[in-house]
């Protein structure tokens, strides 16, 4: 086997079990609020947000920083650090007495993240250019995975074993992962021949690849896809809640809800990437995201919990094709030397949406209702499906 599908496969597992670790808090978060304190439906929705938000605050200004310590120090190093300094933290916000203490380790766990950007890059660094689309689907399957069994162990030990407990297994999985990429990972990286180049600032390296039109666009697309979907993410417990007249079981069904979405994502991730080495990755992208615009609608207008497990099992099968294309046509446009800071800056924007949706989804829940958040995000995913054929060429 090539050394790289053997880094695929390794990076492939840590990104399953980093993913799996810390979407198993994401069932329970608003419920967990409720028990430090937090009261009401709307301030709970604002808090949610906020602290869902927080860790990528801190992880937009911070992501550019560890590229080009990745760019200096190799890939492994970088990994270690976001791996194990997460594990730790998510052990502290178990021990949380209040959300001002969740939301200040959120921020702090949002400064040494980035576990999968650096796995990406790694791989974008190592793969063939020609199977840059099936490697970053099989990555992205990976994190996908976790997503599926992390809501749905975190739904149901939150009936059987309460909330911080939870965090202390987070922490567990974290520490796992970092421990496999320690033993197995082979970075191949030239420390000297690194030491030896003339070091670039951040900012001039974000001019240099903001010249780039392709690069601006796609960065432009990560934002967006990003603020549509975070923007519902943290208030589909509040969503089930108003749908399910029972109030127990509520964690159970959001980690349910959030498995199918992963589900259906990470089969459908392998086969579009495949499709994308094939007949374009601009035309699975353009495909994905007016495809999951328009399933972003009927959410809006469920009245049952099947429903909403319906429409969500369809929205991950056009969400499968987005981050992997993005990731790799950064990787087609990005010149030799410059993967690590493409990958960084990219991780930023990202960050950025992931700040703007879940805060924004908050404050505009109270005005018009978690329904009304599925519409504004299929309106963005239209928009962004337009800048796309805009700016981006044909295959």
């Amino acid at each position: 086997m090539s050394r790289w599908k053997i880094d695929l496969s390794i990076l492939w597992f840590g990104s399953f079990l980093v993913m799996s670790g810390m979407t198993m808090i994401i069932p329970f978060l608003p419920l967990y609020l409720q028990d430090l304190g937090i009261e009401g439906e709307h301030n709970v929705a604002m808090w949610a947000g906020a602290i869902f938000a927080a860790n990528f605050v801190t992880s937009f200004l911070f992501q550019p920083l560890w590229a080009k310590l990745a760019d200096r120090f190799g890939f492994k190093v970088m990994l270690l650090r976001s791996g194990i300094g997460m594990a730790i933290i998510t052990i502290l916000m178990g021990l949380s007495q209040n959300a001002w203490q969740l939301l200040l380790l959120r921020l702090l766990n949002g400064t040494i993240s980035g576990f999968n950007p650096v796995a990406i890059a790694l791989i974008s660094s190592s793969a063939p250019k020609e199977r840059m689309g099936f490697a970053m689907g099989v990555l992205q399957s990976g994190t996908i995975a976790g997503t599926i069994l992390g809501p749905a162990i975190g739904g149901v030990l939150a009936e059987f074993i309460g909330f911080r407990p939870i965090f202390f297994l987070t922490g567990g999985c974290l520490l796992i992962a970092s421990l496999l990429v320690l033993i197995l990972v082979r970075d191949q990286f030239d420390r000297k021949s690194a030491a030896a180049k003339p070091q670039m600032s951040i900012i001039k390296g974000f001019s240099e690849l903001r010249a780039i039109p392709q690069l601006q666009s796609l960065f432009a697309v990560t934002f967006v896809i990003q603020f549509a979907n975070l923007s519902t993410m943290p208030l589909m417990p509040l969503y089930i809640q108003q749908m399910h007249s029972d109030s127990t079981h509520i964690a159970l069904y959001a980690g349910l809800i959030g498995s199918v979405t992963g589900f259906s994502n990470m089969i459908a991730s392998p086969i579009l990437g495949w499709l994308a080495d094939r007949i374009g990755a601009q035309s699975i992208l353009k495909f994905s995201l007016f495809g999951a615009a328009i399933i972003c609608i009927p959410q809006a207008f469920v009245t049952t919990i099947w429903q909403l497990l319906i429409v969500r099992f369809l929205l991950g099968t056009c969400m499968a094709g987005l981050n992997p294309t993005v990731n790799a046509l950064i990787r087609k446009y990005t010149p030799d030397g410059m993967v690590n800071r493409a990958y960084g800056f990219n991780s930023s924007f990202l960050s950025l949406g992931n700040i703007a949706g879940p805060t924004i989804g908050g404050l505009t829940s109270g005005l018009v209702g978690i329904p009304g958040v599925f519409l504004l995000s299929a309106a963005f995913m239209f928009a962004n499906g337009f800048w796309v054929r805009a700016k981006l060429p044909k295959s």
